[in-house]
């Protein structure tokens, strides 16, 4: 593992620690850059509109990480699928979470995802945790750096203050973000009530 990769485990760690001692997430915990993760360069170019109303929740279904380095792989073969195979012009996300309890960044705040259907993809913000989750739910860690993420988007200006949480199931066919994490997700604060 890279000495930065380890730094930045380690500042996520000391940082989601201060998130436990107060009432709220800590708000912009560290987001572990591009370069850091050797992401391939980005040839996407629609730009979103922000502050964004709505956040996507989703999982990746594919294999779990919990290390930084087991975590930086995952996100790379997340973001070689989407740019190889299917032809996308980056990783789909905005953001991805580790079970390490890292944010990843994919698209950011300032690209359109290819997350869901077009109209949805201009209109939100997605995370997506990576892993399968229909029979667990992610780690404490990894739910900590999603919720500090969002506060980090409204803190900055990037997504509304009064956003609304959605899991992927929510705006397309899908199974997506798994059964757990999407009953979990049902008991954030920011997800509309049925």
């Amino acid at each position: 593992m890279s000495r930065r990769l380890l730094a930045w485990a380690l500042l996520g760690f000391l940082r989601l620690g201060e998130a436990q001692k107060t009432e709220a997430p800590a708000c912009c915990s560290p987001i572990v850059p591009r370069n850091e993760w050797s992401a391939l360069q980005s040839e996407c170019t629609q730009r979103l509109s922000l502050p964004l109303r709505y956040v996507v929740v989703s999982h990746t279904a594919g294999s779990s990480c919990n290390t930084p380095a087991s975590c930086q792989q995952q996100t790379q073969n997340v973001q070689s699928y989407h740019v190889k195979t299917l032809r996308w012009c980056d990783v789909g996300y905005n953001f991805l979470i580790g079970e390490d309890g890292l944010v990843y960044e994919g698209r950011g705040w300032n690209f359109t995802g290819a997350h869901a259907d077009r109209s949805w993809n201009t209109m939100s913000i997605s995370i997506s945790f990576m892993g399968n989750y229909m029979d667990r739910v992610p780690p404490p860690r990894a739910l900590r750096a999603a919720q500090g993420l969002v506060a980090c988007g409204v803190a900055q200006g990037a997504l509304k203050s009064n956003y609304v949480v959605k899991g992927h199931r929510d705006v397309q066919r899908t199974l997506s973000p798994g059964d757990q994490l999407y009953k979990l997700i049902q008991n954030w604060p920011h997800y509309p009530s049925h």
